[in-house]
């Protein structure tokens, strides 16, 4: 099968004119042709996390809803990387953003950056200060973030936002663009911690100094915003490359993958790994028609 469109895509506008057997999936939209336990395997990689494509038995797919049909890949949409430094509290007891980054990601790349500090109104707390390095006399000249919020709301607008603890940092900028401007941009959100959770189960600390060891990530000035969105966003970049071996291919597919329950202890891990190993040796054992 020629034609654009990701694999998932192409895959999904073949079952629409019906179901396909693993093998015609393997040569029509892989193009594999060869070893059919090979071929088998492949085709559950792309589609065997991906809860809107379904195989029987005998090894016939199809789309579980024809409605849900697969968007962009997931490198092909546009993230809008957010790290905050705050005042130390919650926003409910009168603590502010004391500076914000907004980081880019488009295709695998950093595509623009954007930071700035952002004047409180009050002294930076003496405990904050040692553990970001910046002090009152930093911010005394900086806007207010009424004075930026306009500019945080365009780099915002039709990107995914996303945070390390992504919660935390949306209900600050979320708040604080509200009190601003009367109006919060409707976008799609994205935790990495999340993320490393279900796709990095076997990493037991998420923290970002942590992942970013795991990749290989070096952090600039840890706890300013610059350095650690830079970081969150090299971060998402492989975190991406992790999803789609892991056969996630666009938003919905890692929402479903998100909203799975967490399997604990060795006898559920036992009972998925002998699932898969039972699906893998009768798709295996298909011979090419």
């Amino acid at each position: 099968m020629s034609g654009g469109g990701s694999l998932v895509q192409r895959t999904a506008a073949r079952l629409a004119a019906g179901p396909a057997h693993t093998h015609e999936l393997a040569r029509d939209v892989l193009g594999l042709s060869g070893h059919p336990g090979a071929a088998a395997r492949a085709v559950l990689t792309m589609l065997g996390a991906d809860r809107r494509f379904e195989v029987d038995g005998d090894g016939l797919w199809r789309m579980a809803d024809p409605a849900r049909a697969p968007g962009p890949p997931l490198a092909e949409l546009a993230f809008a990387v957010v790290d905050v430094e705050t005042m130390g509290g919650s926003f409910k007891q009168g603590h502010q953003i004391l500076e914000i980054a907004v980081i880019e990601v488009s295709r695998g790349s950093v595509v623009d950056e954007w930071s700035t500090l952002v004047n409180p109104g009050r002294p930076v707390p003496s405990f904050v200060q040692g553990l970001t390095g910046i002090h009152s006399d930093m911010v005394f000249d900086a806007p207010t973030f009424e004075h930026v919020a306009e500019e945080v709301h365009d780099r915002l607008e039709g990107r995914v936002f996303v945070a390390h603890n992504a919660a935390f940092d949306w209900q600050f900028v979320s708040t604080e663009l509200a009190l601003s401007m009367g109006r919060v941009p409707d976008v799609r959100r994205l935790c990495t911690v999340r993320l490393v959770r279900s796709l990095l189960p076997r990493l037991r600390r998420r923290n970002l100094d942590a992942v970013s060891a795991h990749y290989g990530i070096s952090i600039h000035e840890r706890h300013r915003t610059y350095g650690d969105a830079l970081a969150i966003a090299r971060v998402l970049v492989r975190l991406i490359d992790e999803a789609t071996v892991q056969g996630v291919a666009d938003w919905d597919g890692l929402l479903d993958r998100l909203a799975r329950p967490r399997r604990r202890g060795r006898r559920a891990a036992a009972r998925a790994t002998s699932a898969l190993a039972v699906q893998q040796e009768l798709l295996g054992g298909m011979e090419p028609g």
